[in-house]
């Protein structure tokens, strides 16, 4: 353990707001890069290539929200106790954390290699493409805890406000991918001509490398309070029970809105294979956006849970409304790129000409909706550091349902084709920022109570 305590709940707040966020705003792009370079190695097999992890990233999605419960719960107990100093429990709710982890792992794991071939019938993809994405799929679900833990231990060192140690190994952790991508795709050199399921192994493989790096800087004490790896700790049903509760509520939201995307996929199917290309070639380009805000999230996370532990409402609500400000500002310029430059930008990612005339199309449909995107993240990470997760679920659930009927009908009863996919995205995306922004605005997550209880013995474990 390090003697160096980390204090956000002091000094200038937008000088906090940027030193926190600006790390996770560079981890999340290193983790989605890992995707990107997927994609591109793939995209030089073919298109079917190219869809088939294009439509697996929707149900990667899946993947990642159910284990937004541990993540979630955890930032949101370990911020809020590291807060008020109680690191005694700080230590105790990580440890647990990592309990319903691994305990979650294991039928997350089973039942997506059985059922991802199911979830390509959802999105009625041709049939070498459901082939391809199912063995894409299979090995991804198959060592998903070796995902889950390093994205645990970063939540967990993001909650006590070190952002710079999760950005540290996620550049590793993507530069391994992009190493042994083309080897395992490809077949160079010594290794052997993989294909789509090389990709998902140099995936596995750079999990492997964060996973050994966050044990390695644990267990040499890198994190700022006491945590042993050595130890046996027993469950506690408490402590789990608050980790699922505040997690549960975004772990069902995210859910319900990739499985709503696997129905969008299946009307963007409809229009043929390019239509999904465009659409995640659409996708990607907006995780530009969607990742500088979801980074000002992790911040706002820890910012909000460290100040109300330390009883600073009004210090948390001032750092939510600069990292909007921020985030405005970032959009407002990815909005204007869109509107002015689509086709560059669709054509960095393929040569056909069609995909390409759809993914602009699409492009500047979504500049309308950035800067609302910004308030939705935001807002998410804000009711996350509160313990508060229950109105973005409602205000996700309703945004994720209306999507699909919104589309059929944009789509087919208005005739305006795949374009209505993209308008019923960009149209519920608007509706949700405002609705979450009025509902933050009233100000009753700042007397929200995140209550755990444990015994002496189970706190001296940690």
């Amino acid at each position: 353990m390090t003697d160096k305590i980390i204090n956000i709940t002091e000094g200038s707040i937008p000088r906090q707001v940027i030193r926190l966020a600006w790390p996770a705003v560079s981890a999340m792009f290193f983790r989605t890069a890992l995707t990107i370079v997927n994609a591109v190695w793939v995209g030089r097999l073919g298109s079917n290539e190219m869809a088939a992890v294009i439509s697996s990233m929707f149900v990667i999605w899946i993947l990642f929200s159910l284990y937004d419960i541990v993540w979630t719960g955890a930032v949101a107990v370990v911020s809020r106790f590291y807060g008020a100093r109680q690191f005694d429990t700080v230590s105790h709710a990580a440890r647990q954390a990592i309990i319903t982890g691994v305990a979650a792992a294991i039928p997350i794991s089973i039942l997506g290699c059985i059922f991802a071939g199911d979830m390509f019938a959802i999105m009625h993809t041709d049939k070498i493409v459901s082939d391809l994405g199912t063995s894409y799929l299979q090995i991804l679900f198959g060592a998903s805890v070796l995902m889950m833990l390093p994205e645990l231990f970063a939540s967990i060192f993001r909650a006590t406000g070190d952002t710079k140690t999760p950005l540290m190994i996620s550049t590793v952790v993507t530069f391994t991918n992009i190493i042994l991508d083309p080897l395992l795709i490809f077949g160079i050199g010594p290794f052997p001509q993989i294909g789509v399921p090389g990709a998902a192994l140099a995936t596995v493989f750079s999990w492997v490398v964060g996973l050994s790096l966050f044990i390695v800087l644990i267990r040499g004490g890198r994190l700022t309070f006491k945590f042993n790896f050595s130890r046996f700790v027993r469950p506690d049903g408490r402590m789990i029970g608050e980790l699922i509760k505040i997690g549960s509520p975004l772990a069902a939201a995210g859910v319900t809105f990739s499985v709503v995307y696997l129905f969008m996929n299946r009307i963007t199917a409809s229009f043929g294979t390019e239509a999904i290309a465009a659409l995640g070639i659409g996708n990607r380009c907006e995780s530009i956006s969607y990742l500088t805000c979801f980074g000002f999230s992790l911040a706002v996370s820890t910012l909000v849970g460290q100040n109300l532990g330390a009883g600073k409402p009004e210090r948390a609500a001032k750092s939510v409304w600069y990292a909007l400000l921020f985030t405005g500002i970032s959009t407002g310029v990815i909005s204007l790129a869109f509107l002015m430059i689509p086709h560059v930008i669709a054509s960095g990612f393929i040569n056909d000409p069609k995909v390409i005339v759809i993914a602009s199309d699409y492009l500047m449909i979504l500049a309308l909706s950035q800067t609302f995107m910004a308030i939705e993240i935001v807002m998410e990470g804000a009711f996350t550091g509160a313990g508060n997760t229950l109105p973005a679920m409602i205000v996700s659930l309703v945004g994720s349902f209306a999507r699909f009927p919104l589309a059929l009908y944009i789509c087919h009863d208005l005739g305006v084709g795949v374009n209505g996919v993209w308008w019923s995205i960009t149209l519920t995306t608007i509706v949700k920022g405002i609705a979450l922004l009025i509902w933050f605005s009233r100000g009753k997550w700042k007397s929200k109570q995140i209550r755990v209880s444990a015994s002496t013995d189970a706190l001296q474990q940690g």
